[in-house]
């Protein structure tokens, strides 16, 4: 048994190593993507592949649950010391969720024994596919999303299958970034293997492997604890990315968080069928997949700064996701934009998190991380260059003590932006505006986070943009407690000019040499009652451009003179203004589509197509949606026998009364 000292020693040690792993691995990665954006992870795993340790300084911070277990019983070769197996499928034991992640993973040897692995991914610029960066919400099926390969080896006792390496050069846009970050992947792989012999060499074999477990018991019991502060419950939470495919439907994401003592279970039955889009999230149905529980890591994290951060936490959490839904689809559906969706998961999470602890709890982040990728012709050099141009991240929800943060919105900083210099060096763009947007963050006693603003011109003919995760243009981050819904994303080519184009939730554009293309995310909601915001510093935002002088006065009531509060006025303003509904806003965007889409009816739709084939549930969904009129079940009702009196080929759904008798 290890004492508390020496459990933290190791957690320590454990730490830091993952941390070496990171720095391995950013400081020697070819794509922008990873080097600047830092889209990446890196674990230490046990002898069955759950994650022990990760870092928290570089990489992405969606997978300290991740299990790579099913990934590596895949394998049908028995590991050799120096081998190195890799996947990109999200279909090959629900390891990778989309293709241009590529996961790899290594044994470390003790003894002619495994006793640990080192792994991570790395977001490759592209896989190949129907549109360059192998990303866009309209693609349909997993085929359109690139070149996939199954759980194999790629090194073999040290050297590279030069093989696969050439079978992914035939089919991706940029081999060489590729091949580089998978590169400089291994060698972050071989840090970690490194590392672990050191930790193996300090504390004995078997002191480092009863170690690793207790440390996965520590968290488990840290996160119990957090969960027995929370009063048991049901709470009940939805909201909508903006548009389910190119049907242009909102797509509903449904969760009870059922909380019970020290556990918690996820139920996301109610959630819309999977989609005829690449926004479904490939999980396998695994009531632990880890890219289901990101948003709670992030609340366990904001409850305890302190929790160890490894796949103990995922213990005391049970997830329901209904096959044959945008959680847990089926093969082949496209997975390829899961990103956008796991935001809108988040964003689900923690709305059930505030009812249940509102005093702890922020509003919403942005929840739409726009990745924009350019591909375009270098005139400079003759080539043509593929690229990530920049995150565009939104801000973070009001926080129970402070503003939310300015274009880092909370569940997704850990996506670094890349100076301009070096964007302009490497790719043939002219940034003409990047900064934070005035007035998008939710007005409240705490504000909102500013969203960010980008734009840049492009001088090739044809330039093909990709911005995955556009989402927030029709539905806003929520505030709470008073606050209000933060600002909407947009996305306009050639803005402030006769020829402007407004892109809605569009994903993809092409440019034509001299174009502009502004992107702007939505900022976060705000936190409480935006009259008991202080007045100055209500001015102190209007000083720093974060709020002009007009909102200061209609969402605070906060009148100004050359810039100095003017007392007697924002007093006349403010006790004209009614008082603000304590619980959720939403924005008039979603009040309005929930005039007819109700709770009820929604459930209805749900039930309905639950009851179907999963081939017939997106077609009988669009269909609905075309044909209703009015609002609640009945409607519901009215639309579906119309679509069954116009398709007389679907078949009647399977309702869980007739079920069960």
């Amino acid at each position: 048994m290890f004492d508390k000292m020496t459990l933290q020693v190791l957690a320590n040690h454990a730490r830091a190593a993952a941390e070496n792993m990171a720095h391995t691995l950013h400081r020697t990665a070819h794509s922008a993507f990873v080097k600047e954006t830092q889209d990446f992870t890196v674990m230490l795993m046990d002898r069955a592949g759950d994650t022990f340790a990760v870092p928290t300084e570089l990489g992405a911070t969606w997978y300290p649950g991740l299990t790579y277990g099913r990934g590596i019983d895949l394998v049908e070769e028995p590991y050799r010391p120096g081998d190195v197996a890799f996947t990109n499928d999200p279909y090959s034991g629900h390891v990778a969720t989309h293709a241009p992640d590529t996961h790899l993973w290594k044994p470390v040897f003790s003894d002619d024994e495994i006793v640990a692995w080192t792994g991570g991914h790395i977001h490759n610029t592209d896989m190949g596919g129907a549109v360059p960066a192998s990303l866009s919400r309209s693609l349909t099926e997993i085929q359109q999303e690139g070149i996939r390969f199954p759980p194999m080896k790629l090194v073999r006792e040290g050297v590279f299958d030069e093989q696969i390496l050439r079978i992914m050069s035939t089919n991706v846009r940029k081999p060489a970034l590729n091949i580089g970050d998978i590169k400089a992947l291994v060698g972050a792989l071989n840090t970690g293997e490194r590392k672990v012999h050191a930790m193996i060499e300090r504390f004995g074999r078997q002191g480092f492997v009863s170690g690793v477990a207790a440390l996965k018991d520590q968290a488990e019991a840290q996160a119990r604890a957090i969960l027995a502060e929370i009063p048991d419950g049901d709470y009940r939470f939805a909201d909508y990315a903006d548009e389910d495919s190119d049907e242009a439907n909102p797509c509903r994401l449904n969760l009870t968080l059922k909380i019970r003592g020290d556990e918690a279970v996820l139920d996301f039955t109610g959630s819309d069928p999977q989609l005829a889009s690449s926004l479904n999230v490939p999980s396998g149905g695994d009531p632990r997949h880890t890219i289901l529980l990101v948003g709670v890591y992030y609340i366990l994290y904001t409850l305890n700064p302190r929790i160890l951060l490894n796949s103990g936490l995922t213990r005391p959490f049970t997830c329901i996701a209904p096959e044959g839904t945008v959680l847990n689809p089926v093969e082949p559906a496209a997975v390829g934009m899961r990103s956008l969706t796991c935001a809108r998961l988040r964003s689900v999470i923690f709305g059930a998190f505030v009812q249940a602890v509102p005093d702890r709890m922020p509003a919403a982040p942005a929840g739409n991380n726009c990745i924009v990728n350019v591909m375009t012709r270098d005139e400079r050099s003759q080539k043509t260059v593929i690229a990530a141009v920049n995150p565009v991240v939104g801000g973070g929800g009001g926080m129970p003590h402070r503003d939310g943060t300015n274009g880092s919105g909370a569940d997704a900083a850990y996506l670094k932006n890349t100076p301009i210099e070096i964007t302009e060096t490497e790719v043939p763009v002219e940034f003409v505006k990047y900064g934070l947007a005035q007035d998008s963050g939710g007005a409240g006693r705490w504000r909102g986070g500013l969203a960010t603003e980008m734009a840049f011109r492009v001088f090739a003919p044809d330039s093909r943009i990709t911005a995955r995760n556009r989402d927030r243009s029709a539905f806003r981050p929520w505030g709470t407690g008073g606050g209000r819904a933060a600002g909407l994303a947009d996305m306009v080519v050639n803005p402030d000019t006769p020829d402007a184009r407004r892109m809605g939730s569009k994903d993809t554009a092409i440019l034509q040499p001299g174009d502009v293309l502004m992107v702007r995310s939505a900022g976060g909601g705000g936190r409480g009652n935006p009259m008991q915001r202080e007045p100055w510093r209500v001015a102190r935002d209007v000083a720093r451009g974060y709020v002009s002088e007009a909102a200061a006065q209609r969402d605070y009531g906060v009148a100004l003179s050359d810039g100095e509060v003017d007392e007697a006025e924002t007093a006349r303003l403010r006790a004209a203004m009614p008082a603000p509904d304590e619980g959720f806003d939403y924005g008039p965007e979603r009040m309005r589509y929930e005039a007819r889409w109700t709770e009820a009816a929604y459930d209805r739709l749900t039930e309905i197509l639950a009851g179907l084939p999963i081939h017939w549930r997106f077609f009988a969904k669009t269909e609905i949606f075309r044909r209703i009129e009015g609002a609640g079940p009945e409607a519901v009702d009215r639309a579906f026998e119309a679509t069954c009196t116009r398709f007389p080929d679907l078949p009647r759904p399977v309702l869980p009364a007739e079920a069960a008798e």
